[in-house]
């Protein structure tokens, strides 16, 4: 179905294609020079002292399981309102996955007093995701984390570049994981990126991406060393040049494509407000953000109700989507199932409304009519 307004749009123009030829061009084209420079940019825009570039921010997750030292029977506390990826990557170490409760529909990201309530002896570390590309109440979070000796890892899929009292997203906790999939803000079709401050990880993330192995194929193509040897049971998680490629010119527009996402939240805060059945979380929210989704809730409703809306929508053009199922719902979840009254609520009466830098003010008061 062709939609008059997607829920999303790539940034991509003639530059992408330009970098990506280029890297073909210079015939290196997996793991190199470009993605060595990508990290480089990404760490610098974070203010973060390491990135690691990796196939995808799913690797990216389970690597930063493994780094701080989650192993089987450990527990990790989560939210349930998330991409499955956030809590896949617990159970890939064999680890339990032990679901938080969002603070509120004003502000669905996980809950800290919840998390406290939670801690047990085996808990191990703290998974947070800063939805929509808001921040998590991260002060409260690294506290509870200090006082249990926990670690912390931050989902920052949606949130490159947004700040928390001046920080940057994914380098408050001990990792930050991005995702540059097709339909993030920066994007390279598939992607991820692992930052953190600690040496010791950075060095082992590097090990871990491609096999344990201790110097790469550009390394020894260039003469730096002509063997390797394999000191740890790695993976093949590597990201290649032409998407580091692509990734760099992304990282030269992302700037300028948040602040056009800001100006786009800005004109639906304003057509919303004439709306009193709806509820926009982090309505008040001042710092500076990535706006990746725009989600809105709909008062008294349940899941029939709000996906007639979304028919209604659809049916005029308006593409829309609901972020996310509960985890803790789904059925290879059943075992770890918890009581999440805030979470459920979400999930039943949510709809996530476009957002990109490309779109106009028409095309938002458009999207508002149909909603009424």
């Amino acid at each position: 179905m062709n939609f008059k307004i997607p829920l999303f749009d790539l940034n991509f123009d003639e530059r992408e294609s330009e970098a990506a030829l280029e890297t073909i061009k210079s015939k290196w084209i997996s793991t190199g020079p470009k993605t060595t420079a990508f990290e480089t940019k990404f760490a610098g825009l974070l203010n973060a002292s390491h990135a690691v570039a990796l196939s995808n921010c799913t690797v990216a997750l389970h690597l930063s399981m493994k780094l701080v030292g989650v192993n089987a029977g450990d527990e990790v506390i989560c939210p349930s309102l998330t991409f499955v990826a956030t809590c896949n990557a617990i159970r890939y170490q064999g680890a339990i996955p032990v679901f938080a409760d969002i603070e509120s529909l004003e502000r669905p990201v996980i809950c800290p007093k919840d998390i406290e309530s939670k801690i047990t002896s085996k808990t191990k570390a703290i998974v947070v995701m800063h939805y929509a590309g808001f921040p998590c109440e991260m002060d409260s979070i690294m506290k509870i984390a200090s006082k249990y000796d926990l670690k912390v890892i931050e989902d920052a899929c949606h949130a490159p570049l947004t700040e928390y009292k001046g920080l940057k997203m994914g380098t408050i906790g001990d990792i930050g994981c991005f995702s540059f999939f097709s339909n993030k803000n920066i994007s390279t079709g598939e992607g991820g990126m692992l930052v953190t401050n600690k040496l010791e990880y950075f060095e082992k993330a590097k090990l871990l991406r491609s096999h344990g192995m201790t110097s790469l194929s550009y390394e020894r193509s260039k003469g730096h060393a002509n063997t390797y040897d394999v000191v740890d049971f790695g993976y093949n998680y590597r990201m290649d040049d032409i998407r580091a490629s692509i990734g760099i010119i992304q990282l030269d527009k992302i700037h300028h494509d948040l602040e056009k996402r800001a100006a786009v939240r800005s004109i639906y805060l304003d057509k919303l407000k004439k709306l009193d059945n709806i509820i926009i979380p982090f309505v008040n929210h001042k710092e500076f953000s990535s706006n990746y989704i725009f989600p809105i809730v709909l008062k008294n409703v349940d899941e029939l109700e709000r996906d007639e809306v979304r028919k209604k929508l659809a049916a005029n053009g308006v593409q829309t989507s609901m972020h996310y199922p509960a985890v803790h719902r789904f059925s290879v979840y059943s075992e770890f199932y918890k009581e999440l009254p805030k979470t459920d609520l979400m999930i039943q009466s949510m709809i996530t409304l476009p957002m990109y830098g490309g779109l106009t003010e028409s095309d938002i008061q458009y999207v508002v009519k149909h909603l009424a």
